[in-house]
């Protein structure tokens, strides 16, 4: 079992930048890619980026690339998503996710996650 928790989330100017934190707990929580979702009211979930684990491989969709940056910290099983140059478009309600199966890489599709945190809101507002 992994359990998620999201934080850091807030309201920003564009330009701005904001770290958000998804602090994890669980026996093998070290060996699992970790991803970070977004979603606003009435559109898809929409996977934003991931590190894999242990390589520490990331990717990013197109929208962020050279903006955002995902990290982790094993030793306090925390993985952060720094995100830079905020645009009101990046607006959302942030989530960090385990997948149920344990993989030297990063799932793709967001049905591969079985574990969520519980989201934190980025407004990006001028």
């Amino acid at each position: 079992q992994v359990q998620l928790v999201e934080s850091g989330g807030g309201l920003v100017q564009p330009g701005e930048s904001l770290t958000l934190s998804c602090a994890a707990s669980g026996a093998t929580v070290d060996y699992y890619g970790i991803a970070w979702f977004r979603q606003v009211p009435g559109k898809e979930r929409e996977r934003v980026g991931c590190i894999s684990s242990p390589e520490g491989n990331t990717d990013y969709v197109d929208s962020v690339k050279g903006r955002f940056t995902i990290s982790r910290d094993n030793a306090k099983k925390t993985v952060y998503l720094e995100m830079n140059s905020l645009k009101p478009e990046d607006t959302a309600v942030y989530y960090c996710a385990a997948p149920e199966i344990i993989a030297p890489f990063c799932w793709e599709e967001l049905t591969e996650y079985k574990y969520w945190g519980q989201g934190t809101q980025v407004t990006v507002s001028s």
